[in-house]
This record gives structure tokens, C-alpha cells and sequence, in this order.
């Protein structure tokens, strides 16, 4: 059985940029129906006990795939925020790796908003990494995600509307713009580095 994670922060220490009313909705509800709906459709599937990571790998299209999927989209993303002061860019060979890719770190942020702000509807948008330390820059519609197709998952921005509505109204861009003040940079640079 899966519970939903509990937040390395309290509910309201993610303001401005999210509002505890958001965390109330976002967390509170949409991300524990996925949790309840998940345990739902576990019995009988034949991935009873796996890890999530492995349901996700190997669960087809349909229900189970998409409530785990946004299991795995949702832990992920809630875990990589900090209420506390953070870098305001990576360290060691994330940095590393962006500057080889990208040039820069604005260069990289500039790409992965316009990447947010051009995915059509709902979804998610990534920084992944292949095998070989390789980065990229992923958009996924729905529940699906780079785990479900072989790459390792570092940064997410979620862009469906109830993560960023309550407080931004349609104002997508502003929402992606504004995430950059809580990423925990730190958690980020451990997801690529293992």
C-alpha cells in the first residue's frame, strides 16, 4: 500500500510563489485520490509489491499507469521544493553538465519555461538524464514521465492547472517563472549524481 509522502515543509512555507491553499488542494486532495486509486487498482495487476518506479516501467496504458505515473510526478515534485534559502543555481557536475549543454544556467531555465509554457494542456515538463549523464529537456502529457521511457527523472515543473490556478490564475508562464525561488537545488544535484 502506498500513503501519501509527507512534505519536507510546513503547508503555508511555500509562499508566495505557492500559496498553502494551492498545497491544500494540490497535495491535500488531487495528489491522495492518486495514492487511493493507485492502492484501488493494485490488486490483481501483478505488480502488487514494486516499487513505484517499477510500476510505472511496466504497467500499460490506462488507469494504473496514469495514477502511478502522477504518483511518481507528484512525490517528485513536492520533495524537490525548500521553505529555507537555496542556491540559486547547481553545484558540481549538474552544473557542470548544463553549462556543457546549455552554455548557462539562464540559458537552461530560459529553455525549460518555454518548454513548460509550450506543452498543450496538461502535463509536465522535465529535465532528464540518460545512462551517460546526458541531459535533456522533456514535455510529457497526462501521468507519463521520463521513468516510463528509460530516463532518469531530475527537475519537474508541473504544468496542469491546479498546480499553479489558485494562484496564477492563467498565468502559466508566471507560475514557471516564479518556481525557480524553491528548488532545492541540492535535492536536484543528489537525483542526478546517484
Amino acid at each position: 500500500m502506498f500513503k501519501l509522502i509527507d512534505l519536507p515543509y510546513a503547508q503555508d512555507a511555500l509562499e508566495p510563489v505557492i500559496s498553502a491553499r494551492t498545497i491544500e488542494f494540490h497535495y491535500g486532495k488531487h495528489l491522495q485520490a492518486y495514492v487511493d486509486n493507485l492502492n484501488k487498482l493494485l490488486p490483481g495487476s501483478g505488480l502488487e509489491g514494486l516499487p513505484l518506479e517499477d510500476i510505472v516501467r511496466r504497467a500499460s496504458a490506462g488507469a494504473l499507469f496514469n495514477n502511478a505515473g502522477q504518483v511518481l510526478n507528484h512525490n517528485l515534485y513536492f520533495t524537490q521544493f525548500t521553505a529555507s534559502e537555496s542556491l540559486s543555481a547547481p553545484n558540481g557536475k549538474l552544473a557542470d553538465q548544463i553549462a556543457k549543454q546549455w552554455g548557462s544556467i539562464d540559458a537552461f531555465k530560459a529553455e525549460f519555461e518555454a518548454k513548460g509554457v509550450g506543452l498543450f494542456g496538461s502535463g509536465w515538463v522535465w529535465l532528464q538524464a540518460d545512462a551517460s549523464g546526458n541531459l535533456s529537456i522533456g514535455q510529457y502529457v497526462g501521468a507519463d514521465n521520463p521513468v516510463a521511457h528509460g530516463l532518469r527523472p531530475i527537475l519537474t515543473f508541473d504544468v496542469w492547472e491546479h498546480a499553479y490556478y489558485l494562484d496564477y490564475q492563467n498565468r502559466r508562464a508566471a507560475h514557471l517563472s516564479a518556481l525557480w525561488q524553491i528548488v532545492d537545488w541540492k535535492v536536484i544535484e543528489g537525483r542526478y549524481t546517484i
